[in-house]
């Protein structure tokens, strides 16, 4: 059995893996882009992806996850512990100050 409690949301994303620094790179349609420092080799790119998410929206590492698109640019990870609308507005407000 599964149980979830509290908040949760789906986040698209396109990841650019081996960027200069791990940065938010803006929205493209409803996808977040993101920049990443890691390659995509053995999953590096996708565990850092989730660890940047979780600090940038002041989360516990264990809260953002790759549910789709492992071995993909694009991605859907599953956020718990907040809804999509605060999930948008920290991002903006992390854009923000910038």
């Amino acid at each position: 059995m599964i149980a979830v409690s509290g908040p949760s949301c789906k986040l698209a994303i396109k990841a650019i893996p081996n960027a200069p620094r791990n940065a938010v790179a803006g929205w493209l349609g409803d996808m977040l882009k993101i920049k990443v420092h890691a390659p995509a080799l053995e999953g590096r790119a996708n565990d850092e992806l989730c660890e940047f998410i979780a600090e940038t929206l002041a989360l516990p590492k264990r809260t953002v996850t790759v549910c789709l698109g492992d071995k993909s640019r694009q991605k859907l990870l599953q956020i718990d512990g907040l809804t999509l609308e605060e999930v948008r507005r920290r991002l903006e407000d992390r854009a923000s100050k910038s």
